[in-house]
């Protein structure tokens, strides 16, 4: 009997000794998006800019409404174009009712306000954080005659760590978008 307890407490502690088996950490996808070569976007529309050649453009419901698609980052920028007539005030007021709809989901929200005064360019860049449907949005006018909004939408459920680093090149897409605005002549 001794002899079975003995054999029973040394077999266990052989089978005991090992490894400690630890559960691999969860690794991170790399994305990584070529350097941007940007081109001019000619239109039949009062507004003309440069955009990335990692994105195409396509017509939207209405004359001079675009889509600039992302199609390996399943995104699009809604690109939209009013004339103003005598109703400027309420196009700032839908843009800023589009941009506090995401009070409920967003963490935060960062306005920045811009004007290039040479090219009568004046407008806001809103950045949205947290599980919103939109992370970027913005208005550019010359607050007499043009208003042009741009909305960012992912066909993707709101992930902000996932999306992090498509909404940054996204991001430096849309200031070059800004940077180059120009109103037709």
């Amino acid at each position: 009997m001794i002899k079975n307890v003995i054999f029973i407490f040394v077999s266990l502690l052989l089978i005991s000794c090992g490894k400690d088996h630890v559960p691999k950490p969860y690794g991170e996808l790399r994305l990584e998006y070529p350097a941007p070569k940007y081109q001019k976007f000619e239109n039949n529309c009062a507004y003309t800019f440069e955009y990335s050649d990692f994105a195409s453009i396509s017509d939207a419901k209405r004359p001079c409404w675009y889509y600039i698609n992302y199609p390996k980052m399943k995104a699009k920028l809604f690109v939209t174009y009013y004339p103003i007539q005598n109703d400027f005030a309420d196009h700032i007021k839908e843009t800023e009712k589009m941009v506090y709809e995401h009070t409920v989901k967003a963490s935060s929200i960062d306005t920045k306000s811009f004007e290039y005064p040479d090219k009568k360019v004046y407008g806001n860049f809103y950045e949205l954080k947290g599980q919103t449907a939109s992370n970027l949005q913005f208005y550019i006018t010359d607050s007499t005659k043009h208003f042009v909004t741009a909305y960012l939408y992912f066909n993707t459920r709101p992930k902000p760590d996932s999306l992090a680093p498509a909404v940054n090149y996204i991001k430096n897409d849309m200031k070059h978008l800004l940077d180059t605005f120009e109103w037709k002549k």
